[in-house]
């Protein structure tokens, strides 16, 4: 390829709405153009890395077993109104009418519509197991869509089902999967690590988040550098304290606190530990009618130390709370507490409050809490003596670097991650919702077993940007570049030796089947290097005619601080064997 044949367009800034390090690049790259908010034309230099991503994924799902389809970007509602999707799912689901005013969706995924295609198509266990995966553009409609390919509301997702007889059969299945996804990312050349996570609103029972590894991520990852032990920090365990609670020793005493409502704020008030602390967290529970209508409210009080957070997903597994809970309003507050926000406590509330207590704060003597009192709070608090032991002790906080490790091998450390690709064991989630099912060997129907298997295609780009980055600009890995090698000449549209030396490497790297670009613009030296190392091309060569005539040209990889002088006639075997062709 030459470059006066392709289309090159760098910018020098980052417009003004590029957020982060991916988004600034990509668009000063000319990788993708704006078009709305959270909506982008993948310029040609970008889509030929959406090819490189797309073209090893389905390699890899085709070694596994997988069998490409493709499904609809807009699908009739009947199916989600199936499986309760459609009236569940929030404004990210996009709906729309057509001109019959017949209700439909833009797909954010594709889980009915699968499950629709099975339950025609594999009628017996003869047919099982399958696996189908299509390549295809989805939309969300993200509230606040930012941090370009990231978080976009159109997107490219390559998405696979598996169906199976069993339970044990479709372990295999994910089992396959998560081997297949392991060798994709290790083909694209990122650094990636394969986490236990939260199925959220997919639903299911067995899930692991693949994560690229970059100090930009949105996912805390939490792992044990000593065992094998690796999860979301959604999921992550924290350990319950292997000391008893230690007798109390302190008197109970209501201490002015005035002016501070939080606990940071307390502890250096005080000038006590911030791990001395309780952190109070009101939610509420509603009970409805068949209408619709709220019929009761029951309002809790979660308790995390003061230098913990609260895991609104562990939270929302407990008894009472996991079919849905909202942090309770002010007047909620008021009415149970009789104070404001800021000095709430478990000591004295007004009406009955469910206490749900963090194994840590259940296992805390003579702390600091909140005393339902506007700048008040209780020193010498304690289990038993002065409130009553809560009504729940569970695992509700986020951990934190240096928590044991729940397998028991060392302790957890955490690192940040970009979420690129998920894979699900659903079990039978939406086949039991869509009456999905096959005749066993005795003729009886029995639902099929489900897995679903999900990478952001699109995200991967951003993904691998965070991650592979210097000042100049981008630095892909050689499987994902859109060219793997520019030939830069200086002096092309001048100099006829440059001119047939460049020609020839070019059309014999080519021939090798080596992406291989060949800039002819006739740019100055400083302009055309600095684009190429802001597109972010793995391999430079640079063929001069002062090199020439010493019989030279210069190889440099992008991350290297220097070019090697190479025989300009061993300059194909040099590459070839950078390359590994």
């Amino acid at each position: 390829m030459k470059a006066t044949q392709f289309f090159i367009s760098t910018l020098k800034e980052a417009p003004a709405d590029a957020e982060v390090v991916s988004h600034q690049l990509m668009m000063r790259a000319g990788l993708i153009k704006r078009l709305g908010a959270g909506i982008y034309t993948y310029m040609p230099m970008g889509l030929r890395v959406i090819r490189k991503v797309e073209n090893i994924i389905r390699e890899e799902m085709n070694r596994a077993g997988a069998v490409e389809l493709l499904m609809p970007v807009v699908q009739p509602a009947e199916l989600w109104q199936e499986t309760g999707r459609f009236e569940k799912m929030g404004p990210e689901l996009l709906r729309v009418k057509d001109r019959h005013e017949r209700d439909f969706i833009i797909q954010p995924t594709s889980e009915e519509v699968i499950t629709d295609v099975a339950r025609q198509e594999l009628r017996s266990y003869r047919a099982l197991p399958k696996n189908f995966y299509h390549i295809q553009t989805k939309f969300r409609d993200e509230r606040r869509p930012r941090f370009g390919v990231m978080r976009g509301r159109e997107f490219t997702m390559k998405d696979a089902y598996s169906f199976d007889r069993d339970a044990e059969a479709a372990g295999r299945s994910y089992d396959q999967m998560y081997a297949a996804y392991v060798r994709i990312f290790e083909r694209l050349g990122l650094t990636f690590r394969a986490v236990a996570a939260d199925t959220g609103a997919i639903g299911g029972d067995r899930s692991h988040e693949f994560q690229v590894i970059a100090d930009t991520g949105e996912d805390a990852i939490v792992f044990c550098p000593g065992s094998d032990y690796a999860a979301n920090i959604e999921l992550a365990e924290a350990v319950a304290p292997t000391t008893p609670r230690a007798a109390a020793s302190k008197p109970l005493v209501k201490t002015p606190t005035p002016g501070r409502s939080t606990c940071e704020d307390v502890a250096a008030l005080l000038g006590v530990p911030l791990q001395t602390t309780v952190k109070s967290l009101v939610l509420a529970t509603d009970t409805k009618n068949e209408r619709g209508d709220i019929t009761g409210t029951t309002v809790w009080l979660l308790l995390v130390r003061g230098d913990h957070a609260l895991n609104e997903v562990k939270a929302g597994k407990l008894p009472g709370l996991k079919d849905g809970f909202r942090f309770a309003t002010v007047a909620e507050i008021e009415d149970h507490f009789g104070c404001k926000p800021g000095y709430l406590g478990p000591i004295g509330t007004r009406k009955p409050v469910k206490v749900v207590a963090d194994r840590t704060v259940a296992a805390m003597s003579d702390f600091i809490c909140g005393a339902n009192e506007a700048d008040f709070h209780y020193t010498g608090a304690n289990w038993g003596r002065d409130l009553p032991e809560p009504d729940l002790v569970a695992d509700i906080r986020n951990v934190v670097e240096g928590d044991p490790s729940p397998d028991g091998r060392g302790v957890l450390a955490v690192q940040r991650g970009i979420e690129v690709g998920h894979v699900f064991f659903l079990g039978t989630k939406y086949s039991a919702a869509m009456n999905a099912t096959y005749l066993d060997e005795s003729g009886k129907p029995q639902l099929m077993q489900m897995g679903c298997y999900g990478i952001g295609v699109t995200r991967i780009l951003g993904a691998a940007i965070e991650q592979n980055h210097d000042a100049r600009g981008i630095i892909w890995p050689d499987a994902m570049a859109p060219f793997t090698v520019v030939v830069c000449p200086i002096g092309y549209d001048r100099t006829p030796a440059v001119k047939e030396a460049a020609d020839t490497l070019h059309d014999q790297l080519a021939a090798l089947g080596i992406d291989v670009m060949l800039d002819d613009r006739g740019e100055r030296p400083g302009a055309m290097f600095a684009d190429w190392e802001l597109i972010g091309v793995p391999h430079r060569v640079v063929i001069s005619d002062r090199g020439l005539k010493e019989g030279k040209v210069e190889v440099q990889g992008r991350r290297e601080a220097q070019a090697t002088a190479v025989p300009a006639a061993e300059a194909l075997a040099f590459v070839k064997g950078r390359l590994g062709a």
